[in-house]
């Protein structure tokens, strides 16, 4: 447990970058989030995806799930950092166990839902008591995200060199390509 004497949004996103880096060397998606209550960190996660074999495991809903076991009922006083705009999964979790505030560091033009597709915290016709703090942007939060671009397209190069082909996120392992592949003949 990190404490802090007052709330310093740079010093929390700190850590979150420090998460997404810890990611990034386990060959995950870099993204990292905490929980601080009473500005004290109470947990650290990372993306986990690749690790437990399961696309949900986003950090922000590892860190709900492991903070609703041990806390059950609403997170009100809780503050949620995150490197990341949350998709509408990690929204929609924020939502229902009411986190008090969410700090994120940098937008999401392809998933996010927190101002860049849709803004679903701010939707009137849910009944949420929100603080967002949006786009908390901080200098290491895009040089995390391009150096995850760089090493991806670099995987990406060496698998079609091996025979892999991939299309939107699935991979098909080929001997031969013809024109009907990805289509009903």
């Amino acid at each position: 447990m990190i404490c802090f004497s007052s709330q310093n949004h740079y010093l929390f996103m700190q850590e979150a970058i420090a998460e997404a880096k810890k990611a990034f060397t386990e060959d995950e998606i870099p993204v990292g989030a905490l929980l601080v209550k009473n500005n004290t960190i109470i947990l650290k996660e990372h993306n986990r995806s690749r690790q437990l074999a399961n696309p949900l495991a986003h950090c922000e809903k590892l860190l709900i799930d492991k903070i609703l076991t041990s806390e059950p009922g609403f997170l009100y006083d809780y503050t949620l950092y995150v490197t990341l705009e949350p998709c509408l999964m990690c929204a929609g979790m924020i939502i229902l166990s009411k986190i008090g505030t969410v700090v994120y560091g940098a937008k999401d033009p392809k998933t996010g839902v927190v101002g860049s597709l849709y803004n679903v915290l701010n939707d009137k016709s849910l009944i949420i008591i929100l603080s967002l703090l949006a786009e908390f942007w901080n200098k290491n939060v895009p040089s995390c995200w391009r150096n995850f671009s760089a090493k991806k397209e670099h995987y990406k190069i060496k698998r079609r060199v091996a025979g892999v082909v991939e299309r939107d996120g699935l991979e098909n392992r080929c001997t031969f390509f013809t024109g009907t592949q990805g289509s009903n003949p």
